[in-house]
């Protein structure tokens, strides 16, 4: 693999039972990487390795007064020179190619997992967590594959050396053969310690990481409270306790360095006081002592690769258990395997909650529960929480409402019970979405969150998404009542072209009731067969809202849509309106009936207490009370409206 071939074509299942299984198994990906890698890498050491005995040869020949030896030691230690420019620069070459590729794998691996796991990724890990994978974790993660290589070459070379030494001058490579391992293995008792302080300041950095995400997301909000020092504050210490946590590992990894060099100093003073006691002897020549001291000296180059091997690690294997925890998150699927590419057409049917949507609809639901209603929101476009995995029932409860871990269990489990088998799949004209191909349930069956999110770009390519071509975006931001975003933007914009005008980051630079606009027309755009909208105008006016209401009606006729609401401008533009409560179907009808005759419908849609929903006195002349309650009288249906969107 070069590096002109990424992205992969096929990035590969990963191993992510852990960590280290996830190091080994992108290794093994790479073998043929490795291979090219480990040959010059040998190429380079042992031509490294091979200088001192050119230098001996070229001593002792001075010393015998020998030119026909001088010169061929020359022509030795050119040849040598040479190899050792060509090794070093192809395993640079290769190293880094290796680096690059394991860190490309890692990215695509975590941006094919975003795109099957959705919105659903963030209530599994936390959105820093993923920032700091894909961006950090997966530098370090390529820099132990780039160095696990080096360190084979290095390794082999010092068993080389050690080996020709004893064959070249066994007094004195029996020392150096003693020594070798002694020192390659002296900071092993040090090593536990650095991967845990180590650990320590990744873990600290990832949650100053989420801290800093979060903290920028929401400066809008913290700048209208007050609260933009309080965060800053935060995010001080936080990062004096990275800091401080670098420090520690610092020193430790210092500690190691230190005694890296110690201990190859008195290997070379061992070496070199006994080599002249066995110069006196006669035992030696001085080109042996030249050549067996050279070979100490230039020994600790590879040496110093068992040191990044280790720091290497130390640093990868949280990176790498970090990513392999993104990577273990699967999307829950039925058993029996997947169907057809074919999209299907129909129904849209819940049998958890018993909520239908008809084909061709606007159906409006509504819950007590805002986080009820963002999970239903997920089942019905096909993406399952993890309660889904863990309950059987369909009340609120048996939708998670507990907090869940990284992992997915939710908080009070019993760790030894088995299992709960997974809630039954949404219905798209009696297939069931779990068994469909991931792009064609997304195609199938869109859903827009309650809060979307805008990335950086034009807005021609905000709204440059698949479709069908049937909604042209002027039709799409008209329907979502965009002109005074189009305006704003037409002001930003060089050429006066609101199209042209670029948005930040999360449309940071608008309003929230701009974002969602824009977002709404962005979802119109796709023209998705069925189309889940979760809470769309909750930040816009209520005049603003009736227009989007009648716009997205107009827009969507003949398509299915499903919005997830409790603003009576809404509601009251539905064909079709559904109470969810307790996680069931509680009733079914349109809004203006729901009113008189479901109390829990009318507690929810016209925010009464307790206490307001008590039964009281009726009013004399008859009419429609405050409290909602339906009497016989000169009030009718159409003055209960005008209360309701008054209120």
């Amino acid at each position: 693999m070069q590096i002109h071939d990424l992205p992969y074509p096929d990035p590969g299942l990963p191993d992510a039972r852990s960590g280290p299984r996830f190091l080994f198994w992108l290794g093994r990906n790479q073998l043929g990487g490795q291979l090219k890698s480990l040959s010059w890498g040998l190429l380079h050491f042992l031509s490294v390795a091979s200088l001192p005995y050119g230098v001996g040869f070229a001593v002792q020949a001075v010393v015998d007064g020998s030119g026909s030896r001088l010169a061929l030691a020359g022509g030795l230690i050119l040849l040598l020179g040479a190899a050792l420019a060509l090794g070093d620069t192809m395993l640079h070459r290769t190293a880094v190619t290796n680096w690059i590729t394991a860190a490309a794998r890692v990215q695509q691996l975590l941006a094919r997992r975003t795109a099957a796991l959705g919105a659903a990724l963030t209530r599994r890990v936390a959105a820093g967590e993923v920032v700091a994978v894909s961006t950090g974790d997966v530098e370090k993660i390529g820099w132990f594959v780039e160095a696990l290589s080096r360190f084979a070459a290095a390794a082999l070379t010092v068993v080389v050396v050690c080996i020709g030494l004893v064959l070249y001058q066994p007094a004195l490579g029996i020392v150096v053969a003693i020594g070798m391992p002694v020192l390659a293995l002296a900071v092993l008792p040090l090593l536990p310690r650095a991967t845990r302080r180590a650990d320590r300041q990744r873990e600290k950095a990832g949650r100053a990481t989420e801290l800093a995400s979060d903290t920028v997301a929401g400066l809008r909000v913290l700048r209208g409270i007050g609260g933009e020092e309080l965060f800053l504050d935060r995010y001080r210490r936080a990062s004096q306790e990275v800091r401080t946590a670098a420090v520690r590992s610092a020193r430790m990894w210092s500690l190691i360095s230190a005694v890296q060099v110690l201990l190859p100093g008195l290997l070379l003073i061992a070496v070199v006081w006994y080599g002249i006691e066995l110069a006196r002897q006669g035992r030696i020549t001085v080109g042996e002592l030249v050549t067996v001291y050279s070979a100490v000296m230039i020994l600790n180059y590879p040496l110093r690769h068992f040191e990044e091997i280790a720091m290497a690690y130390s640093f990868s294997r949280p990176s790498a258990q970090r990513a392999a925890r993104v990577l273990s998150i699967e999307r829950v699927t039925e058993p029996g395997g997947l169907r057809t590419a074919e999209a299907p057409a129909g129904d849209l049917y819940d049998p958890v909650t018993g909520l239908l949507a008809p084909a061709g609809r606007l159906t409006a639901v509504v819950c007590g529960d805002p986080d009820l209603a963002g999970r239903l929101a997920d089942r019905l476009g096909g993406h399952p929480t993890d309660a889904d995995t863990r309950t059987g029932t369909g009340s609120d409860k048996g939708f998670g409402t507990g907090a869940e871990t990284d992992s997915g269990s939710g908080s009070g489990s019993d760790p030894d019970e088995p299992a709960a088998p997974a809630l039954p799949s949404v219905l798209l004209g009696g297939v069931p979405l779990d068994e469909l191909p991931l792009d064609t349930a997304r195609a199938a069956v869109l859903v827009q969150d309650k809060d979307p999110v805008l990335l950086s770009g034009t807005l021609a390519e905000l709204l440059d998404v698949p479709s069908s071509g049937s909604v042209r975006p002027e039709e799409a931001l008209t329907a979502a009542q965009c002109a005074d975003v189009l305006d704003a933007l037409s002001q930003a914009s060089l050429d006066a072209d609101p199209m042209n005008a670029r948005i930040t980051e999360r449309g940071r630079s608008l309003s929230g009731g701009q974002r969602q606009r824009l977002a709404l027309a962005r979802s119109l755009v796709t023209d998705p067969e069925t189309l889940v909208l979760d809470e769309p105008t909750s930040a816009v006016d209520s005049h603003t809202e009736a227009r989007i209401a009648d716009g997205v009606r107009a827009l969507r006729s003949g398509r299915t849509t499903v919005v997830l609401t409790s603003s009576p401008l809404l509601l009251d533009r539905a064909d079709r309106v559904v109470l969810v409560h307790d996680g069931t179907v509680a009733a079914v009808g349109e809004h203006r009936e729901l009113v008189l005759t479901e109390p829990r419908y009318r507690a929810v849609v016209t925010r009464e207490t307790d206490e307001e929903t008590a039964p009281a006195a009726q009013p004399q002349n008859g009419g429609i009370s405050l409290r909602g309650e339906p009497v016989v009288g000169d009030a009718g249906i159409g003055e209960l409206t005008e209360i309701e969107e008054t209120a």
